[in-house]
């Protein structure tokens, strides 16, 4: 993700607010996404505000960002650093299940300059907070990214998967478990997006529905993504007996994740993830 401005929640507070919208408790009941109510009259009907049309408006209102609390999920997201958990952290990374146990998501543009390659001496850090790192720091190994990125930073493929070394004899997957990888679900879904702003160390999170940007690219509308968050992993069907859910998207793609706060994008994940993930795990 390119370095945005930031922008207060309150002001998205007050375009819901005008747009006549509501806020409800999203998936597990800890971070609000937006409703909006249909008109009942039939003169708000005969204006075009069709129940279809209200729906997709509600879409794309911006959801509501708020501080991640602590949680199974939400300690699957973590912090990308260079070298170790001391210094600044510039991306957003999250653990997806793998056959080794072993395996992170993130965007392509965190881990790979297609002018320069491979960037080294990359951490992954689960659950950092304030400065500590709970679930301990897991070097980057092995990092799988597509060939059309490597040539050109194609943004239809600006996702990555990278195998972390084991701690203390365990595979990152054993310590926190994983979220599924979703393929091919489509473009409009819900999700809930968890990362790390560069500014801050805590996570953020938010709540809201996808929608389609480009046959090859999601969007999702939340306030406050700025640089620190691409990576970020979008997750749907949350499982609450598994306590886990499923990722279909991960912040970049289009303008390496947008150029505003509020709206960030994805690679779609089709076949060319699916093929991508299959490499990584081959």
């Amino acid at each position: 993700m390119t370095v945005r401005e930031l922008a207060p929640v309150g002001a998205a507070l007050l375009a819901l607010a005008a747009a006549g919208c509501t806020t409800a408790a999203g998936p597990g009941g800890s971070t609000p996404t937006v409703s909006s109510h249909p008109p009942s009259s039939p003169a708000a009907d005969s204006h075009g505000w069709s129940r279809d049309r209200l729906r997709g408006a509600a879409a794309r209102h911006t959801g509501v960002t708020r501080t991640a609390k602590p949680s199974v999920l939400n300690g699957l997201v973590g912090a990308v650093f260079t070298r170790n958990a001391d210094g600044d952290h510039f991306c957003t990374a999250s653990v997806v299940d793998s056959a080794g146990l072993n395996l992170i998501v993130t965007a392509a543009h965190c881990v790979w300059d297609p002018k320069l390659g491979q960037r080294g001496d990359l951490v992954f850090v689960p659950g950092y907070r304030d400065g500590d790192a709970p679930s301990g720091v897991w070097p980057l190994l092995a990092v799988t990214v597509d060939q059309a990125w490597k040539d050109g930073a194609d943004p239809d493929v600006d996702v990555a998967f990278a195998v972390v070394q084991a701690q203390n004899g365990q595979q990152v997957q054993q310590v926190l478990g994983a979220n599924r990888l979703g393929v091919n679900r489509g473009f409009r879904l819900p999700v809930k997006v968890t990362g790390y702003p560069g500014t801050s160390d805590v996570p953020i999170t938010c709540s809201n529905t996808t929608t389609e940007q480009s046959p090859t690219q999601l969007r999702i509308d939340c306030p406050d993504y700025t640089g620190g968050t691409s990576g970020s992993p979008w997750v749907t069907d949350f499982d609450p007996a598994s306590r886990t859910g499923t990722v279909v998207g991960v912040i970049g793609g289009h303008q390496e994740g947008g150029d505003s706060p509020d709206t960030s994008y994805s690679s779609y994940f089709g076949d060319r993830v699916q093929a991508l993930y299959d490499r990584a795990t081959g």
